[in-house]
């Protein structure tokens, strides 16, 4: 099954999908769009050119668990995302993510404005990882 994830921000929004087969979590793009209905828009567009049957939206919940102001935004743009996509929709715990994605960049020499630009792709690899993770241990 093709499944995409979503590492949702205010101004930039990362993009990961995976093979067919569920083997291999990639980056695909970071979308910067500041409105929500053109950022669901793309992300449709997105889906529908790559035949996508489900998408992951990473949930941003406090190291608590508890979902704060920006977990109920990103549940608010899954829930229109769902209506446009009339796809499955599945929110997934993303915490620590960008952390440990910035970690990642700066590990591997990306700096400054270089890892800005990329550091919501990789997040949202890193989400897919796990829910790929997760499903194939249900199987």
């Amino acid at each position: 099954m093709k499944i995409m994830a979503i590492d949702h921000g205010d101004v930039r929004t990362g993009i990961a999908v995976c093979d067919a087969a569920e083997m291999i979590a990639s980056p695909l793009c970071v979308i910067k769009q500041t409105d929500q209905s053109g950022l669901i828009n793309e992300v449709a567009r997105l889906v529908s050119g790559l035949s996508i049957e489900m998408i992951v939206v990473g949930h941003p919940k406090h190291m608590n668990g508890e979902s704060g102001d920006r977990a109920r935004q990103v549940e608010g743009f899954a829930s229109k995302l769902k209506k446009k996509s009339s796809l499955e929709i599945v929110l997934w715990d993303e915490r620590v993510t960008t952390v440990l994605a910035n970690k990642l960049l700066a590990a591997n020499g990306r700096r400054g404005k270089k890892r800005k630009e990329c550091v919501d792709a990789v997040v949202a690899t890193m989400i897919l990882g796990e829910y790929l993770k997760f499903r194939k241990g249900q199987k």
